[in-house]
């Protein structure tokens, strides 16, 4: 016969004996000591793996409590035998269901932030450019990744935004492509003009080798020919703004040293028919001379 301890009127829970409690408490302790295990074991896997630390870190507390979570239910079975595993988990699919309904937001996030790190495409260290956040990857959590911008501020955003809009990962590769603008004049020699600035390019440091240095002509303008320098440098921020420094100041003094001619862009204005019809209209009356001095 089940022997039941009432605590109310008509309230009652099953009798709990020493001995269910010890084998509970040992339950929970092994669970405890199982988690901590998995923890440990789950990250030095991912590390192992290649996984990023951020990934690491997230999926190996995801781990941790669910075997908490497990253990717990299991010793709370134990304690009380009238429990079944079954009404454990209707409780917990009626608490999920009350958190999903409140907490959308949260667990949206949390659910975007576990995607996210599945996949790995995002770490720490990375310079990214998110709806205008532009800066680098300083933490990733669960629910938000925290960016420090270029200018020093730091920006907290949330992973559904992360996983819902286009991400520019700047650091994705290893090299990436600068464009500078100069104009000539249109009397210049192109083919002298390309040749300097190649050559400029060539030897600079924070320029790669390969690809190599292009200097294409793009536009013709009123009197300027626009010649386009494009080069390969370093991915992060800095690294480009280097290189872009360096690429100018080069080849304007390359272009100075050869006698390459710099152009300044014109632009034409033309009248309207209407306002030409206006100006022909007026009528120009003209200035009236001094009366002489009458003696």
């Amino acid at each position: 016969m089940d022997e039941r301890v009432d605590i109310a009127p008509g309230l009652s829970l099953p009798a709990i004996t020493w001995e269910t409690v010890g084998t509970g408490t040992a339950v929970l302790l092994i669970a405890l000591v199982a988690a901590v295990s998995t923890r440990f074991a789950v990250r030095g896997y991912l590390r192992w793996r290649g996984r990023s630390p951020s990934a690491a870190s997230v999926f190996s507390r995801v781990a941790f409590w669910l075997v908490v979570t497990i253990g717990l239910g299991t010793a709370v079975t134990v304690i009380f035998p009238s429990v079944q595993p079954v009404d454990l988990l209707g409780g917990i699919g009626v608490i999920s269901i009350a958190a999903g309904i409140a907490f959308q937001t949260v667990l949206g996030n949390m659910f975007a932030g576990l995607v996210l790190l599945s996949r790995d495409a995002l770490s720490v260290g990375d310079q990214v450019d998110v709806d205008g956040v532009r800066g680098t990857i300083t933490a990733m959590a669960l629910t938000t990744t925290t960016v420090r911008t270029f200018d020093g501020r730091q920006v907290l955003l949330p992973n559904s935004i992360m996983h819902s809009s286009v991400v520019v990962v700047q650091t994705g590769y290893e090299t990436v492509r600068t464009s500078v603008r100069l104009d000539l004049d249109d009397t210049t020699d192109v083919g002298v003009a390309k040749n300097v600035a190649l050559a400029a390019m060539t030897g600079l440091d924070e320029v790669a080798s390969d690809p190599e240095p292009e200097a294409l002509l793009v536009e013709v303008g009123t009197g300027t020919l626009a010649l386009e320098l494009r080069f390969w440098s370093g991915a992060r921020q800095l690294e480009t703004l280097e290189a872009r420094d360096a690429v100018i100041t080069a080849t304007v003094q390359a272009f100075r040293r050869n006698g390459v001619r710099t152009g300044t862009r014109v632009q034409v204005v033309e009248a309207a028919e209407s306002l030409q019809r206006a100006l022909d209209a007026i009528e120009i009356i003209p200035a009236r001379r001094p009366k002489e001095d009458q003696r």
